[in-house]
């Protein structure tokens, strides 16, 4: 893991960035089969006092464009004038499958299970091992940016996998109003990064292809905060609202019957065991069968299109700490916070 010193020099795609400086670097991409150009666009700030160096990517999944829109309205804020360390920011890693509206790249992989690559494997292998030894080897953090696929919708929330307190707090520092511990998958960028022992945070929030404000918000809002845990950014003058709810199990409720969904819960709202989430209606008929939730806790994720199949997983439950009353009073918090922000 890089520790930044005053005198230290950044190098992307062979450019020299200078404590100080602020640019817009083009790292070169596979080119297009009709031979077009493309890159993947990097904007690094740095400043002109030593600190971390924290990388915050978009886009892994093309389709999943809020991330995009956190990172456009993250180097826009006038906050990063008073920047100590360097912030790299990249709103499209996966070019290919944004220009496609699409989750994969053109040869059908995720590149999210294709790190750490290789410069000689396929197109999906190759980004993700420049993404690796262009940006991400001289970070001391990242935080990487998704949202819901196939037409599901999560609630802001932080994944990670911690081991001590000085981990949890990091995740803390960005003040989702769910931090899930989640395992590392194989060949993810999270489990990359994890392996060149740099601290990573997945934002989760809102569904692909679709612009949601609050998950927008709350981004942009998380990543100041963290920046602002690792004294990358003046303290703020008064503390946050809301307590993030921390869960260590996450279930998911599958539809017992293919037809028609009718959801009468939503993102956010705590359900017991043996609540109704909805009903799945029989097109042809009146008859409708309820969906049942088999675990207590809080809709932290949720399937918007109405036509589904048997076994589709149509809602997913986080089991936070702690009783009823408090879930109920960190949720209402975070929702206050909608309208408040940075």
């Amino acid at each position: 893991m890089m520790t930044e010193t005053t005198s230290s020099t950044i190098e992307i795609a062979g450019e020299m960035i200078k404590p100080g400086e602020i640019r817009l670097i083009s790292l070169p991409l596979p080119r297009l089969y009709d031979r077009t150009e493309l890159a993947m666009p990097v904007h690094v700030f740095r400043g002109r006092r030593p600190g971390p160096v924290l990388f915050v990517s978009a886009a892994i999944h093309g389709d999943e464009i809020n991330g995009v829109e956190i990172v456009r309205r993250l180097i826009n804020l006038k906050l990063l004038k008073s920047l100590r360390g360097t912030l790299i920011a990249i709103p499209l890693v996966n070019v290919y499958g944004f220009l496609n509206r699409s989750r994969y790249l053109p040869d059908r992989r995720d590149l999210n299970r294709s790190f750490p690559g290789s410069e000689e494997g396929s197109l999906a292998s190759r980004v993700a091992h420049r993404f690796l030894e262009q940006i991400v080897s001289q970070c001391t953090h990242g935080i990487d940016l998704h949202s819901g696929s196939n037409h599901r919708n999560n609630l802001p929330q932080i994944r990670c996998e911690w081991e001590n307190d000085a981990e949890l707090a990091f995740a803390r520092a960005f003040g989702a109003p769910l931090i899930v511990h989640s395992r590392l998958r194989d060949n993810s960028l999270r489990q990359a990064v994890h392996e060149m022992g740099v601290p990573i945070l997945v934002y989760e929030a809102g569904e692909a292809l679709r612009f949601d404000e609050p998950s927008i918000r709350f981004g942009v809002r998380g990543i100041v905060s963290v920046m602002r845990h690792l004294h990358m950014l003046p303290a703020r003058p008064r503390a946050p609202k809301g307590e993030s709810l921390i869960s260590r199990r996450t279930f998911w409720v599958r539809a017992p019957i293919s037809g028609l969904l009718r959801r009468t819960c939503e993102l956010g709202d705590l359900v017991s065991d043996g609540d109704k989430l909805g009903y799945i209606e029989n097109p042809l008929n009146n008859k409708r069968t309820p969906v049942i939730a088999q675990h207590r806790g809080v809709v932290m994720g949720l399937q918007n299109l109405p036509l589904v199949y048997q076994g589709d997983a149509l809602f997913h439950l986080a089991a936070p700490d702690g009783d009823e009353d408090q879930i109920v009073d960190s949720i209402e918090a975070f929702q206050s916070l909608v309208e408040d922000f940075y």
